[in-house]
């Protein structure tokens, strides 16, 4: 069920009315059944799954807490779901990729496996792992009610494409009964179709070039620079774009989900980027991978061998980069079995590390050179530092091999021909509508830009708009309908990019 079309619009509201109609008290029932309903409908088989899924951290939970009631320790029961859950993801997702890097090592021919991905396994998992973890490191008690449990997995606008929720954070918001509130209604509204917009008009539209760039790269190998330019814009749209759907149909609801976005494009570091980027991932990462193999014991070892081998202020930092490497393998692999995420991962754990390492070297720089790190100008020059270094990223992850990733960012320096964008034909309606369809993205990605300034100076945009005059209100709401009425049908429909995860 896409979330552009109209049969999702129809499930919704629907599943708004069934809400609604229901007692307060059983409210988080009608949630779960309609959740299951939106998961069937996806891939009935694929059911079991999350039902495993639920079922075994419910009961690993349950049991960590009584081992722990009576002077043990839980981990055996958190090692058995950990394993159980993690295994299954690994088996369908990682598979094929296994079988083969095998294939090319020992020259065999070893047959691909056709496993049933099913839908946001790689969130839910990640859901109720930091679940357990909490509840192992007493943050959190176990739930006790299965189907309230059951809720918290399942929830429906989270399954798709995240964010990865908190059980602390969610769970009072989906059990407790929620009253009809016109002010939900109408912010979960315009988050919606602002991600509409980014959706249908933006990335919609920026895939039609990428496509034709990173699908022939030969071809179009003049335009490669602005393929990534593009991409960039097709990704966050895509992304960004399908989570503020999410969270404005959770916000009918009366669910507040986390934010997933804050203006990654404003970031003046990579560190920063990832502070902005798909924020959930990361403080995930941070919370249940970072913090737990900086402080063991292992990375204790190696930071005292580092400190007596390096020297104090080499040897400290040692131990946060091999962290940090991890953690980006981690994450390339989370984003798909290829080498290119994995290298696309490790990009980035790099270049964090280094930049540990040469933190002290930057601020002495920087006090002989008399900058001044608050400066507008300099703000700038991170920022476009920081997007020139995010967008060589890109080239890893919207080409099929390594190699051709080089080959593009080579022929983006050697090769510069802008002209190659005019000869792609713009969606349905060829190539006499490029230099429009062009133009429509450069205005789109100029009225994002102006709306994330002014939401980077702190500005809430639902709450000042909902204190214009109503005419003002509506003028709004209608040119984004617009827009995305007339303009986002003339390109080719697609998909979410994070739905198969």
């Amino acid at each position: 069920m896409a979330i552009t079309s109209n049969l999702f619009i129809l499930f919704v509201l629907g599943s708004l009315v069934l809400y609604y109609i229901c007692p307060k008290k059983i409210q988080w029932a009608m949630l779960l059944l309609i959740s299951y309903a939106y998961y069937m409908y996806a891939s009935v088989p694929a059911l079991a799954f999350i039902l495993c899924s639920t079922l075994s951290t419910y009961a690993c939970g349950r049991w960590i807490e009584k081992l722990q009631k009576d002077g043990k320790t839980g981990k055996c029961a958190l090692m058995l779901a950990m394993l159980l859950n993690l295994g299954i993801l690994g088996v369908l997702k990682y598979t094929n990729f296994v079988i083969t890097n095998i294939n090319v090592v020992t020259h065999q021919h070893f047959s691909m496996v056709n496993f049933i991905l099913p839908l946001g396994i790689s969130y839910y998992t990640f859901q109720t792992i930091g679940y357990l973890l909490d509840v192992y490191w007493k943050r959190i008690p176990a739930e006790r009610h299965l189907g309230k449990y059951a809720l918290f997995v399942a929830f429906f606008p989270q399954l798709l494409q995240g964010p990865i929720g908190r059980y602390k954070t969610l769970a009072n918001q989906l059990f407790e009964g929620h009253a009809w509130s016109f002010h939900n209604m109408k912010y979960g509204l315009e988050r919606i179709l602002w991600g509409f917009f980014k959706k249908m008009v933006l990335a919609d539209w920026a895939a039609v070039y990428c496509d034709a760039i990173f699908g022939d790269p030969h071809k179009y190998a003049g335009a490669a620079a602005f393929g990534v330019l593009l991409y960039t814009v097709e990704l966050y749209g895509n992304f960004a774009g399908g989570i503020d759907v999410m969270l404005g149909v959770a916000n009918m609801f009366g669910v507040n989900l986390d934010e997933n976005f804050k203006r990654p494009f404003f970031a003046t570091s990579i560190t920063d980027f990832w502070h902005r980027w798909h924020i959930t991932l990361g403080t995930w990462m941070k919370d249940y991978v970072f913090y737990p193999l900086t402080l063991s014991k292992f990375m204790m070892k190696v930071g005292n061998g580092s400190r007596k081998a390096f020297g104090k202020k080499i040897g400290r930092n040692v131990p946060v980069a091999i962290t940090n490497l991890i953690v980006f393998f981690i994450v390339g692999i989370w984003h798909g079995p290829t080498w290119n995420n994995i290298g696309w991962g490790l990009y980035n754990g790099v270049i964090i590390a280094l930049s540990g390492f040469l933190a002290g070297s930057f601020r002495t720089w920087k006090k002989k050179l008399h900058i001044n790190d608050k400066a507008f100008g300099y703000r700038v020059f991170m920022m476009l530092r920081t997007f020139i270094l995010m967008n060589l990223s890109w080239y890893f992850d919207c080409v099929d091999s390594v190699k051709t990733a080089w080959y593009m960012i080579v022929q983006s320096v050697t090769n510069f021909h802008p002209s190659t964008l005019l000869t792609i034909s713009s969606g349905k309606l060829g190539v006499a509508f490029t230099p429009y369809a062009l133009l429509i993205l450069g205005v789109g990605c100029v009225i994002l830009f102006i709306v994330s300034v002014i939401q980077e100076r702190g500005v809430k945009m639902r709450d000042a708009l909902s204190k214009l005059p109503f005419y003002a209100q509506f003028a709004v709401f209608a040119v984004l309908l617009i827009c995305i009425g007339l303009l986002s049908p003339m390109a080719v429909a697609r998909g979410f990019i994070y739905a198969q995860f």
